[in-house]
């Protein structure tokens, strides 16, 4: 007989359609811009710009790039990698833990991951979002749902949370490790692309709401870790590989990619240091895009190939992706690590 279970471990990563095909991804972008603290203006406002607008005209153009790297076995990459990385987790932790995967948006659905782990009537539940550097729309979406959900149960174990990991040293490593099985010398300049965000979000996490960020971001957030600044967080991850790569300064840049709509977000634009690299006469680029932890849309075909088409228009020769951390051992040991709160 196995042993029973005491602790859960669960899992949360963005989501995925459940299929390439426009109606299935239509639902998932509708339930993921919805979601009040991804697009944080007024409800009404909000369901007028994303299902009258966002969500009809964007499906079919992103369900075409999806069709474009879905495996008819394994579905998505996201769904894949993730998958990997529970099951990979599971067998590193052993018969006292239980591992659940959950996607914020669409399946599997935290609602049901946690009716798994409610079933089990475990000790304890920790909830490890998969995104290196906290932002209030991914890790705090993430946190909010679990929380809305498990205040409706009879009893409550033990609960952690994990909001970032941004320096965690093997997941470093890894990132690193990855760059390097592309000789580096190679490439005239190194590009860290990160998920954008709208900048008045970086200052709605100041309780006073007397925070106001420049587009940039500030000096200090650039140079110190700041818990709960998105910004400050990329900063820290770039920092961290750069150095584990002996990179200095004038060798690599941070930019931010998937903007949407027309008001501010987080700056440089990966478009924009694209184009100034190209005039600088840059023509070999390796980029990281170290707010995700599994490939997916975002650095398949976002980076893989739009912004490699766009780099060649520009009079570059080349963008190579660093491969994400996907179901590397070591990866599964930081994962571990964080796990285990180690």
């Amino acid at each position: 007989m196995s042993k029973k279970a005491t602790k859960g471990i669960l899992l949360v990563q963005l989501g995925t359609p459940d299929s390439p095909e426009t109606s299935d991804v239509r639902r998932y972008l509708t339930e993921f811009l919805m979601d009040g603290r991804v697009i944080d203006i007024p409800y009404i406002s909000r369901t007028l710009l994303v299902k009258g607008i966002i969500a009809p005209t964007r499906a079919p153009k992103s369900a075409k790039i999806y069709k474009t790297i879905w495996d008819k076995e394994t579905g998505s990459p996201l769904m894949h990698y993730s998958i990997i990385q529970r099951d990979l987790l599971q067998e590193s932790l052993g018969e006292d833990y239980h591992v659940e995967l959950a996607m914020r948006y669409q399946n599997p659905s935290i609602e049901n991951a946690l009716k798994n782990l409610e079933g089990m009537m475990l000790d304890s539940i920790r909830v490890i979002p998969l995104f290196p550097q906290y932002a209030s729309a991914t890790s705090g979406s993430v946190i909010d749902r679990v929380m809305e959900l498990i205040r409706k149960w009879n009893y409550l174990p033990s609960m952690s949370f994990v909001s970032s990991y941004c320096q965690e040293p093997l997941m470093i490593e890894t990132f690193a490790d990855h760059a390097r099985q592309h000789n580096i010398a190679h490439f005239d300049h190194i590009v860290f692309s990160y998920h954008g965000l709208p900048v008045r979000q970086l200052g709605k996490v100041d309780p006073t709401k007397q925070l106001v960020c420049p587009e940039d971001g500030c000096d200090s957030c650039k140079n110190t870790v700041n818990s709960f600044c998105y910004l400050s967080q990329c900063h820290a991850t770039t920092r961290a590989i750069a150095e584990q790569l002996g990179l200095q300064k004038d060798q690599y840049s941070i930019c931010f990619q998937s903007r949407l709509g027309k008001e501010p977000w987080i700056q440089p634009y990966t478009s924009t240091l694209l184009e100034q690299l190209a005039e600088q006469g840059k023509k070999k680029l390796l980029v990281f895009s170290p707010a995700f932890v599994a490939d997916c849309i975002e650095t398949i075909d976002e980076i893989g190939v739009e912004y490699a088409n766009e780099f060649k228009h520009l009079g570059g020769e080349e963008v190579q992706l660093v491969e994400s951390l996907n179901g590397d051992p070591k990866w599964i040991a930081a994962l571990k690590r964080i796990a285990l709160d180690a």
